[in-house]
C-alpha cells in the first residue's frame, strides 16, 4: 500500500487547524460554529487517514462512513463510533436556521455541547497523528 504523507498531512494539519479554531469558538460563545467546526475537523482528520492508506480520492462528509472502512486497518478507531454519530448530527443543523424545527443554531445550541464536540474531534486528531506519524 502506497502512502501519501504529503496529501495526509495537507489534510490532517488542516483538521489541526479547525480543531484549534474550534476551542476559540467554543470559549467565546459560538457554540453552534464550534460544533460544526468539530464535525469538520473529525471528517478531515478522517480523510487524511484516507489518504494515508493510498486513496487517490475521498468524497463524503459523514464520519460514519469514512470512519467504517477503516476499522480494519485501525481497529483502535472503534471508540470513536459513538462520536462519529454526534459529531454527524452536527454537519447541517448548525449551519442553516431552517435546519431545525424552531429557532435559528445560534440559538439552540450550547456551551456544553461545543465543549464536548470539542473533545471529541481531538480524540480523531490525536488518534490520527498517531497513526500517521508526527510531522
Amino acid at each position: 500500500m502506497r502512502h501519501s504523507r504529503a496529501e495526509a498531512e495537507r489534510w490532517l494539519g488542516q483538521a489541526e487547524n479547525d480543531l484549534a479554531s474550534a476551542g476559540v469558538l467554543a470559549r467565546e460563545g459560538f457554540a453552534a460554529q464550534a460544533c460544526f467546526t468539530c464535525q469538520q475537523a473529525a471528517e478531515k482528520a478522517l480523510k487524511a487517514l484516507h489518504y494515508w492508506g493510498g486513496a487517490r480520492f475521498v468524497l463524503g462528509h459523514s464520519l460514519v462512513e469514512l470512519l467504517g472502512p477503516l476499522l480494519p486497518q485501525y481497529p483502535q478507531l472503534a471508540r470513536l463510533q459513538e462520536a462519529a454519530q454526534r459529531l454527524d448530527q452536527y454537519y447541517i443543523p448548525t449551519r442553516y436556521p431552517n435546519g431545525l424545527p424552531g429557532g435559528a443554531p445560534f440559538q439552540v445550541y450550547t456551551k456544553t455541547q461545543a465543549a464536548e464536540a470539542v473533545a471529541s474531534a481531538q480524540d480523531f486528531v490525536a488518534l490520527v497523528r498517531a497513526a500517521v506519524g508526527p510531522r
